[in-house]
């Protein structure tokens, strides 16, 4: 395993489409190891593929149950609304409430490519779904209510 440059707010690669997962080999394998030790390191609870220079559709979340891998992920099912702070390790030291599912339900493949459902709940919904907008080139600011649009556009005039 091998940490990985997180990339940040600012780098086009970013705002890229990831492509599908087509080949599950020891590629991935090492790019999901990688992008574990990475998250962990810099005390996450969610990475992209994306976000260590990678554009394929690959995430990784653990909001404290444990490590899922989630590859080629789509949302088939959400229910609910939330309200929290978020962040994001390609956004440092900027946070706000966004507005998320409070449940989901994921398609996606493991390493191996067996297909698999996954559901999450609070937490481990808004990881999914945020991680999941970054393999569409969307960062967590995108979905900011709008009093916290407001405030951080007055803060960056300051």
């Amino acid at each position: 395993m091998a940490l990985r440059n997180i990339r940040v707010k600012g780098d086009p690669i970013l705002k890229l489409k990831s492509r599908k997962v087509e080949r599950f080999d020891e590629r991935l394998a090492t790019l999901l190891d990688d992008m574990q030790e990475t998250m962990y390191k810099a005390d996450g609870c969610g990475l992209a593929a994306v976000q260590v220079g990678v554009l394929k559709r690959v995430v990784i979340v653990d909001t404290g149950e444990g490590l899922i891998e989630l590859v080629n992920p789509e949302i088939v099912e959400k229910r609910g609304v939330q309200h929290e702070i978020e962040g994001c390790l390609s956004v440092p030291g900027e946070s706000g409430i966004t507005e998320r599912p409070q449940w989901v339900k994921v398609h996606a493949q493991t390493r191996t490519g067996e297909e698999k459902e996954y559901v999450g709940e609070g937490l481990t919904a808004r990881a999914f779904c945020h991680e999941i907008d970054h393999l569409d080139g969307h960062l967590f600011l995108e979905r900011l209510i709008d009093e916290d649009k407001q405030r951080m556009l007055s803060n960056k005039k300051a």
